[in-house]
């Protein structure tokens, strides 16, 4: 996945579904190591609730925030990974699955898991 998306501009912006509906917070976006391109992004959707991954495209940045191309339903239901620390390639494709995004192809070049989904701004 590659977006003109600067990640720094996201944090604390409000995420919106495909119906305008305010579906929370980003709280952390998510890079490809391998690309060094924001991949995710993990919204806040409540005061006492879970982050949800988000993908970073096809969604785009607006002035009021992050417009994300999915009904509410759909982001809720994704797949609680936690956040925080790195997505694993096998968390990714379940991430891609949800969405009914294409799955990349294979890189051979691609390091280890460990360097997928690493945290904006995290130290490496």
């Amino acid at each position: 996945m590659q977006t003109e998306i600067d990640p720094r501009s996201l944090i604390g912006r409000k995420a919106f579904d495909s119906e305008g509906t305010k579906i929370g917070t980003v709280d952390e976006v998510y890079l490809d190591d391998a690309t060094g391109s924001p991949e995710w992004a993990a919204v806040r959707t409540g005061l006492f609730t879970r982050d949800a991954f988000v993908p970073l495209e096809p969604s785009s940045v607006a002035e009021d925030g992050l417009r994300v191309p999915y009904e509410r339903s759909l982001i809720k239901g994704a797949p609680d990974l936690g956040v925080g620390r790195h997505l694993s390639p096998e968390q990714e494709l379940e991430l891609y699955r949800h969405y009914g995004l294409d799955v990349p192809a294979d890189d051979s070049a691609t390091p280890p898991d460990r360097d997928f989904g690493r945290i904006a701004g995290a130290e490496e």
